[in-house]
């Protein structure tokens, strides 16, 4: 996905890579594609795992949030377990970690930066989308936040809202055509990236 396509840009350009994923087998792949790389095997969406694995982490100058989980649902029928699951993942995973990249930049007193990957959803609506969308529309105004109080240590906090762009986790609402459909009929070329 949009995750592991950053990591293999960025090992390409020469960066020290520090991949987190909560399937093994994904960074055990990775790995061999991007020789180097240091992999964490963590679910972000569970607090004290992700403090235990990344609290010392470091030190990290680039940090690109891109974690998510997508649950089609219709808005009357969200249950506690999705919402619950797609909170911890898409968004206070990003509290979490940008907290402990920026407190590690502060320490060392350099500047940084923070990419969050949120998503055109969070501006435009579509149904059975909602916890995916109100998590991603968060996310875009944690960023504006950030940005502010984290911009006088000299870290740069910005996102990206890309559209659906073909991955497993978009496979999973694409495979209702009429849905497609409409997705693409709200794009300008009619198209995905």
């Amino acid at each position: 996905g949009i995750g592991r396509d950053t990591v293999k840009a960025l090992h390409a350009l020469g960066a020290k890579m520090i991949a987190v994923s909560r399937t093994n087998t994904d960074l055990v792949s990775l790995s061999k594609e991007c020789p180097g790389i240091e992999t964490v095997c963590v679910d972000l969406g569970d607090w004290e795992a992700t403090e235990q694995a990344l609290g010392n982490v470091g030190p990290v100058d680039l940090l690109v949030n891109n974690a998510a989980v997508l649950i089609k649902q219709p808005f009357l029928e969200v249950t506690k377990e999705a919402l619950d699951r797609t909170l911890s993942v898409n968004l206070r995973s990003v509290f979490q970690v940008s907290q402990i990249v920026a407190r590690g930049l502060i320490h060392r007193g350099v500047p940084g930066s923070i990419v969050n990957v949120s998503s055109m959803v969070a501006h435009v609506s579509f149904p059975n989308l909602a916890v995916y969308s109100s998590t991603k529309g968060a996310m875009t105004t944690l960023t504006k936040v950030m940005a502010a109080e984290l911009g006088p240590y000299k870290i740069r906090v910005n996102s990206v809202n890309p559209t659906v762009v073909p991955t497993a986790m978009s496979q999973k609402i694409l495979t209702d055509p009429e849905f497609t459909r409409k997705l693409k009929e709200r794009h300008p070329l009619q198209k995905f990236a």
